[in-house]
């Protein structure tokens, strides 16, 4: 997925744009330092994610954030990243539709569990089907607003080990990987590697291809355009 940073200071705009490199799934297409810039840019390239920081040297973030949602094409998913703690700032940026919001300073990780779920809820709409029942919305806002984290006795480093080996295959051509592939290439046994692969299934970031027309273990990236793309994007980049 192609995100644009929206950050007025440099240092801070090049560490957030290194954390989304960091993800195999995403690219950083551009950085913008100010708010008609993150507009202009926002209308010329059409990112499915933007960065948004809300104190900006020639608008308010919260009024850039309202006219990102008028611009034309599908609107990018905004994930806040501020030093703003008002209540006010907080509440008038979950109106406008923000689909996460960061505290200044935060880590890679945390940006990372904010990116996953946001890819996780954009192919859970793809996959949906045309009209959906009260409990499919329900479920998929609910993942759309909190951060996939992987859930007890999985550890978030061995989690993004896997997931990258799956998107390295996948950028690679390889038609898919089993457990026993996975774990030999991060190091784990067979067992522990299905188990992360299990969650990562779970979570919508991982497909299941059976193997010879039987039962098999997930193999194949569900990533595996969004990662090629941003291999591609980062080699034009």
């Amino acid at each position: 997925m192609r995100v644009l940073v929206v950050e007025d200071d440099p240092a801070v705009a090049d560490l957030h744009r290194g954390y989304v490199e960091s993800h195999p799934r995403f690219v950083a297409i551009a950085t913008a330092t100010t708010g008609a810039e993150a507009l202009r840019l926002a209308a010329a390239l059409h990112p499915d994610v933007v960065l948004l920081d809300l104190h900006l040297p020639d608008a308010d973030g919260l009024d850039v954030l309202a006219r990102l949602r008028t611009l034309p094409g599908p609107p990018a998913d905004v994930v806040a990243a501020t030093a703003a703690r008002e209540v006010e700032a907080v509440r008038r940026a979950r109106a406008g539709g923000v689909v996460h919001y960061l505290v200044k300073p935060f880590t890679a990780a945390a940006l990372r569990e904010r990116l996953d779920a946001t890819w996780a809820a954009r192919e859970t709409l793809r996959r949906a089907a045309p009209e959906l029942g009260q409990d499919d919305v329900d479920r998929l806002l609910a993942a759309a607003s909190r951060p996939t984290a992987p859930p007890k006795g999985l550890s978030a480093r061995s989690l993004r080990s896997v997931d990258e080996v799956l998107c390295e295959a996948a950028d690679d051509g390889h038609p898919g990987l089993t457990a026993s592939q996975v774990g030999a290439a991060v190091g784990m046994s067979r067992v522990s590697a299905r188990r992360y692969l299990e969650h990562l299934v779970a979570t919508g970031r991982a497909d299941v291809t059976p193997r010879y027309g039987g039962r098999g273990g997930p193999r194949t990236c569900t990533g595996r355009g969004e990662a090629a793309g941003a291999d591609a994007a980062r080699r034009a980049a």
